[in-house]
């Protein structure tokens, strides 16, 4: 008898663990990531080289990169909470860092904005019922925060942060056309949405560690 399994992506045709290969071994792109956030952390000042923030944001990364290989070589529910979990963390711990320490807001500003991010998750998800469709909401925050940023503060960060939205909403795109494209791509897109948010998440993570002191 056949183990059950989560058939999500194109890739996948069987319950067998290295069943997805491209989606597996691409997650290795989120470690890289962070083992570069790391070094560049543990070579910074005294002051940026104990923020327990931007330590978290790293580590999230590296569990992104982790919590995705489980699931795209195991395929059960367990795998799956670990895959969103880290994901979703990072969404929301990234939107408050950017609100309080680029943006300039307060404690209120920054726990509304994390709020007002994962209701937009859930309703677009509820609405659109396509997978993924909960990271618009992330592309949203990026988008409008990159804005603020630009246009009112000329802040530093602004580039980056836009620069990680175009690219995200290029990994995005990716990532809904997988299904779709199966036929004429039978190892399907979402290897690519890797890739490219392992660059994503090592900008805007770098944005917020470079440019976000905690004492700001």
């Amino acid at each position: 008898m056949a183990r059950a399994y989560i058939d999500a992506y194109c890739e996948r045709t069987g319950p067998e663990i290295w069943n997805e290969p491209l989606n597996a071994v691409t997650n290795l792109a989120f470690i890289v990531s962070a083992a570069i956030l790391a070094r560049s952390l543990s070579r910074a000042d005294r002051e940026t080289r104990t923020d327990w923030a931007a330590w978290a944001l790293v580590v999230l990364v590296f569990l992104i990169g982790i919590g995705s290989g489980l699931f795209h070589t195991l395929a059960v529910g367990w795998a799956a909470a670990a895959d969103v979990i880290p994901i979703s963390l990072f969404i929301l711990l990234a939107t408050y860092l950017a609100l309080r320490r680029l943006a300039g807001f307060g404690l209120w500003i920054g726990l509304a904005g994390m709020v007002s991010v994962l209701g937009l998750a859930v309703g677009i998800s509820a609405l659109l019922r396509i997978g993924g469709g909960s990271y618009i909401a992330a592309l949203v925050a990026m988008v409008t925060i990159g804005l603020y940023l630009r246009l009112r503060l000329h802040h530093p960060a602004a580039t980056a942060l836009l620069t990680a939205a175009g690219v995200f909403a290029v990994s995005l795109t990716l990532r809904t056309l997988d299904h779709p494209l199966c036929e004429a791509i039978p190892t399907g897109t979402h290897f690519l949405w890797h890739i490219l948010n392992s660059v994503v998440l090592y900008i805007a993570a770098r944005a917020i560690i470079r440019h976000g002191r905690a004492a700001s």
